[in-house]
């Protein structure tokens, strides 16, 4: 039994049908991918398909240059083309077309086109007639093209190089430009061409029509006549006239000019004259402008004047003379004898006139030193002479030589600087300095002179002396000898003291202040340093060292000391510093430890008696004194101790007590043992009676007794 499919089935089987696939999108160029300008064009997109059986499909072509939509169709066919009737410079560009069908979309690659050529410019002129010096306005336009372009305009002359220029329009495709007509253009054409940059190349249109301007002269080329020739002597009178023929009379001037120097000049006037007596420094050229506006029209001539006679010459006797001596001008001209001579002496407010004669004979002073000139004059010309320079000299006076500073002396080690001045003489002044007989420099100046001596020893005494002399004739004027005293600066200075360290109280002290080298006389200083630093000594000695005796010195004395000395060098030397100490003096001890001392000795005493005499009363009564043989014994002994005796005991009288010496005999027994041997054994006693009637007792045993 035949069963219809299911309805999902059916529509696999169709949908399996309908297949296809893009294999390519490709764009092409018809006739080329290089084009000309103005040419056919077209621009053709084709898309290769695969089916699964034999459908039709719609496509829909979209064809982009530069990213930008230029053409869409939509077709059943596998291509389509994008006609361009005229090609353009603005057609060139990235081409690149997209194919759209049955859900699916694929692009070609990119292909660039280049059309070659750019459409022809259209120039146009703003008048066809101009005048010199006004300006004709050009503008250029290509009608079909887009922008960023380059215009370039020219002005073309005959039997010359055209000029040109160009304009950058980045937003517009024309553009206008301005040429001045210039003296001698006449009749003027103009074109223009314009320039695109395409892939890092210029592309060039053809050049445009050619436009033709008239121009016309708003006045003639001026004429400049020379009367009475242009070959005249001195003395005579030349006459220059310069005119022209104008269109209209208006804003117009006639300039006259020689050597860039403007002689006359005339506005809104056709004719221009001039006129003075010649001289040789009127020959040269002449130029006579005329201008109008931005026109300007010239022309020259060239005027010789000849030499009616030459400059004078001025003589002296002698350029360079002592005052009161005589001086001698004279003027003279080289081959011509008539003529009006005068002698002046120049000036800064104007020259002086001294003599009108051909010679001058005067007696001269210091003040007539200066420039001299003679001038000449004949037909009404005159000329005067090169300067001469004469020079009168006073005679210098003797020089006075000291030391810049002031005071005759240096500092060792440091520059010694000398002036030699003279009060009187003419300059210029040589000055010649000398140490000892020997020349050291040689100086040319004014009034003055300085010398800088930088090698002074110790023990330099060779004195300095300068001469002096100029042009004078009286000759060399020599100074007085000058000593320099060399100033030893102060080195090592160091202070002691007499006694050093410790200084009892009241007594004297003796401070010494010296140093090891310097030049007298010096200055000493000695400070207390405290708070601030005290002074407390000063003096001035012709010697290298200075005592201070300090008659009494007291606790306030107490601290440290140091010294400073200086010269004339200006240079303060300081001690290292010593320390003083006041102590007590001697005397002031002993009060001090008598004042301590016999108070506790009183009190020592009084407590020692009250012992000894309680201890007598508790002892005395059992106390026993026996044995069989009593020798006595007169052996002195006396029991004088040191301080550091220890069984030393002192109290009041102790040197006056008397004392006795006691032989005694002392029995040992002990019932618990055996009798013993007895025996004798001396001891000896002394015994000091105290005025007060107790006695102090000492017992020195001489051999041990062992009590029970």
């Amino acid at each position: 039994m035949n069963r219809r499919p299911p309805a999902k089935a059916s529509s696999e089987l169709y949908t399996q049908d309908r297949v296809f696939t893009f294999n390519t999108v490709e764009i092409n160029v018809q006739p080329s991918v290089k084009v000309k300008n103005g040419a056919p064009m077209s621009v053709v997109c084709h898309a290769d398909i695969s089916k699964s059986a034999d459908f039709q499909l719609k496509h829909n072509f979209t064809i982009f240059k530069d990213g930008k939509l230029v053409f869409m169709t939509v077709s059943d066919k596998d291509d389509a083309r994008y006609e361009v009737p005229m090609a353009r410079s603005s057609d060139t560009g990235e081409y690149e077309c997209t194919v759209e069908a049955g859900g699916k979309t694929k692009s070609s690659n990119s292909l660039h086109v280049w059309v070659t050529g750019m459409t022809k410019p259209i120039l146009t002129a703003e008048k066809k007639e101009v005048l010199e010096g006004e300006v004709v306005k050009l503008r250029c336009e290509l009608p079909e093209e887009v922008p960023p372009l380059y215009f370039y305009f020219r002005k073309i002359k005959m039997n010359s190089t055209p000029k040109e220029k160009y304009v950058f329009e980045a937003y517009k495709n024309y553009s206008e430009v301005e040429f001045s007509v210039e003296e001698g253009d006449n009749i003027l054409q103009f074109d223009c061409f314009g320039k695109r940059h395409v892939q890092r190349e210029f592309d060039s249109s053809e050049h445009s029509n050619k436009t033709l301007v008239t121009v016309r002269e708003p006045f003639i080329k001026p004429t400049l006549s020379v009367k009475p020739s242009r070959n005249i002597t001195e003395g005579d009178r030349i006459q220059l006239e310069c005119s022209t023929v104008v269109a209209r009379m208006r804003d117009i001037e006639i300039i006259l000019q020689k050597n860039k120097t403007i002689l006359n000049s005339v506005r809104d006037e056709k004719v221009l004259k001039y006129s003075a007596v010649a001289t040789l420094e009127d020959s040269g050229e002449y130029l006579c402008k005329v201008e109008q506006g931005r026109a300007s029209k010239s022309t020259k001539v060239n005027v010789v004047v000849s030499e009616l006679f030459p400059k004078p010459t001025l003589a002296a006797s002698m350029n360079k003379l002592d005052e009161n001596r005589e001086l001698t001008l004279s003027c003279s001209i080289s081959g011509f004898q008539k003529a009006n001579f005068s002698v002046l002496r120049r000036n800064s407010n104007g020259d002086v006139l001294l003599e009108t004669s051909r010679s001058l004979t005067m007696r001269v002073s210091v003040n007539d030193t200066g420039s001299y000139i003679c001038k000449a004059e004949v037909k009404g010309i005159v000329k005067e002479s090169k300067p001469v320079r004469i020079n009168v000299y006073a005679p210098v006076s003797k020089p006075t030589l000291s030391v810049v500073s002031g005071l005759p002396e240096v500092v060792l080690g440091k520059p010694l600087q000398l002036i030699c001045r003279s009060a009187r003489g003419t300059p210029p002044i040589t000055f010649k300095f000398y140490k000892g007989n020997v020349m050291k420099e040689t100086v040319t100046n004014d009034t003055y002179a300085t010398f800088l001596d930088e090698n002074v020893g110790p023990n330099d005494k060779k004195g300095y002396k300068c001469d002096a002399r100029n042009n004078h004739s009286s000759g060399v004027k020599t100074s007085n000898i000058l000593n320099v005293t060399v100033v030893v600066p102060i080195r090592n200075a160091s202070l002691g003291s007499i006694p050093y360290g410790e200084v009892e109280e009241g007594s004297e002290t003796a401070f010494l202040c010296s140093v090891k080298e310097g030049s007298w006389p010096i200055h000493f200083r000695i400070f207390r340093k405290a708070d601030r630093d005290v002074l407390v000594f000063e003096q001035s000695e012709h010697a290298d060292r200075v005592m201070w005796r300090k008659g009494t010195m007291s606790r306030q004395d107490t601290g440290t000391y140091y010294c400073m000395a200086s010269n004339r060098a200006n240079v303060d030397v300081k001690s290292h510093p010593i320390t003083i100490s006041v102590i007590l003096a001697s005397w002031q001890k002993g009060v001090i430890v008598a004042f301590v001392l016999i108070p506790i000795a009183g009190a020592v005493t009084l407590a020692l008696w009250w012992f000894l005499c309680k201890k007598k009363k508790a002892k005395g009564p059992s106390m026993e004194m026996s044995g069989p043989s009593l020798a006595t014994n007169s052996t002195s002994e006396k029991l004088t101790r040191q301080h550091n005796d220890g069984d030393y005991y002192s109290g009041p009288d102790l040197e006056s007590a008397e004392v006795e010496y006691t032989e005694v005999e002392v029995s040992t027994l002990d019932p618990h043992k055996a009798p013993v041997q007895k025996g004798t054994e001396t001891v000896y006693s002394e015994i000091r009676k105290a005025n007060n009637g107790c006695v102090i007792a000492r017992w020195e045993s001489i051999n041990a007794v062992e009590n029970p």
